[in-house]
């Protein structure tokens, strides 16, 4: 019966619509039920596009059956056509009779917790309770991976937030050869997996396929151009001497080590160590094999190829995973930044505290599918806060605990005349804003473009007189600068006048 199997297609992709209007039509306050229902319409737009394939395939009808039922239909007795599928469905039900019928006007529809809703959402099993639905990175198996990494610089998780996208010094101290290890490969495998999956589970309707796509083909591109930072070629360095522009260049480089030594003696006995002999050779063999220039005999210089295909191949792969991970963590940088902020403001919370957090964050998002329509409106005056001290709320919307407050001196007011006598609480607050477009504009209004001069500056007057002075040093350094007069000693050195007759009255001339 494709004629009624085409009918429940069209009536099924209009019932998904309606489903998807319903859900965009609301606005969830919590960010728990915004992701379920931005989970919902992605679930409905994937089956809206099965269901519309299905039914071209129907009009398609490439087998000619649908042709077939509509001329049965058309040339033949209606009755009997009628009877014969009155009798099919009988037979269908009396085969299956606890076969339960969908019902397509209530399968898409919102339901109330009282009519059968669960409480258990299909987020929340998606996000640890460090994610907090997609509000924080929850990157702590993937630190401890880091540090079990050989070779590698050991850094606190807050440190780890805030470097773990790059893969060059400072920050990396791994060689480029130390990368090749299994271990490595997996680490950032795991960490570029993660980035992918945390952008899937809290952007469900953005198309993120495109977006991947698109760091496939940036990444093949600078990677054809050898632009990738950290795995352009290598070439052997003519000469043990070391280059230039390597390490802080007050010393001797030495390249197969990547090491710095302060003079050349250090640097001599360093050569003839173990240690520098062996990655000596590794170096000469990578140098070897990526110019092309094995030596030895034709069959070593097949075997050197295979062996620089085969790393150059491997170098690809973890520069890819590297390459990818750099650029979903610049998306990612708003999380990120509040990611460390929140475990920095857990370090100075006890244990106690932070589970009390916890519990009540989980209690809130589950209390919250119970409070709609008029319910939520008359519990609004029971709900009311007892916050007699005017604390600060926190992202629960309950005061903060009052050491808190006291510790970072919440009630401490800062007030600035340039940003318009602004109050700023808390000595956080008032550092932090010295950064920000509001006193920066202040500052621009007063005909002050060099900022980064007036911080702690709050004052109309203190700061045009900080500008004035600034300028009129300005002018005076320049007009001395080329009016000075320059005198020279019987040895040829020549000096400021000033100094010359400084040095002339203590007969040191």
């Amino acid at each position: 019966m494709l004629l009624e199997e085409q009918r429940f297609l069209h009536e099924d992709l209009e019932r998904l619509e309606q489903g998807i209007s319903d859900r965009v039509a609301e606005d969830p306050r919590h960010i728990r039920d915004r992701l379920n229902r931005d989970h919902q319409i992605s679930g409905f737009l994937n089956r809206i596009q099965e269901q519309s394939q299905r039914l071209l395939d129907i009009y398609h009808d490439t087998e000619g059956l649908r042709t077939k039922e509509i001329q049965s239909i058309s040339t033949g007795d209606p009755f009997d056509e009628f009877y014969k599928h009155l009798n099919e469905i009988k037979d269908f039900h009396r085969k299956y009779p606890n076969e339960p019928v969908e019902n397509l006007e209530r399968a898409y529809k919102r339901k109330a917790p009282g009519e059968g809703e669960s409480a258990t959402m299909e987020v929340d099993n998606m996000f640890t309770g460090e994610e907090a639905f997609g509000r924080f990175l929850d990157l702590t198996a993937v630190h401890e991976e880091f540090l079990n990494i050989p070779n590698i610089k050991r850094v606190s998780y807050l440190q780890y937030l805030l470097t773990f996208d790059n893969f060059g010094p400072p920050h990396m101290t791994m060689k480029r050869a130390d990368k090749s290890t299994d271990q490595y490969f997996n680490y950032v495998g795991q960490l570029a997996d993660y980035l992918e999956s945390f952008l899937k589970r809290t952007r469900p309707l953005e198309d993120l396929d495109i977006f991947f796509t698109s760091i496939g083909k940036d990444f093949e591109k600078s990677w054809e151009e050898n632009q990738v930072p950290g795995w352009a070629p290598e070439t052997q360095a003519a000469g043990p001497a070391a280059p230039v522009t390597e390490g802080t260049g007050e010393g001797v480089w030495c390249p197969d080590c990547e090491k710095e030594f302060k003079n050349d003696n250090v640097y001599k006995s360093h050569i003839s160590g173990k240690k520098h002999i062996k990655n000596a050779e590794a170096r000469q063999a990578r140098g070897n094999t990526a110019n092309g220039t094995p030596n030895g005999k034709t069959s070593n210089m097949q075997s050197n190829a295979r062996g620089s295909t085969v790393q150059r191949l491997k170098e690809r792969a973890i520069a890819e995973r590297e390459y990818r991970t750099g650029r979903l963590a610049s998306t990612l940088e708003s999380v990120r930044a509040d990611t460390r902020v929140n475990v920095e403001r857990k370090q100075g919370m006890t244990e106690r505290e932070r589970q009390m957090e916890l519990d009540a964050f989980f209690a809130e998002s589950t209390e919250a599918p119970l409070r709609n329509g008029d319910d939520e409106s008359d519990s609004d005056g029971d709900e009311k806060i007892y916050n007699p001290l005017k604390l600060p709320l926190a992202w629960d919307g309950k005061p903060i605990p009052y050491w808190l407050y006291k510790l970072h001196g919440l009630g401490v007011e800062f007030p600035c005349e340039i940003c318009g006598n602004f109050v700023y609480m808390g000595r956080r607050a008032f550092d932090k804003h010295f950064n920000e477009a509001r006193h920066i504009y202040g500052l621009k209004c007063l005909g002050i473009t060099n900022t980064t001069l007036f911080r702690e500056i709050t004052g109309i007057e203190d700061a045009l007189k900080l500008w004035d002075k600034i300028q009129r040093d300005k002018k005076k350094e320049k007009t001395g600068g080329e009016n000075v007069v320059q005198m020279e000693d019987a040895d040829g050195n020549v000096m400021p006048e000033k100094v010359y007759y400084d040095l002339q009255k203590q007969g040191l001339l």
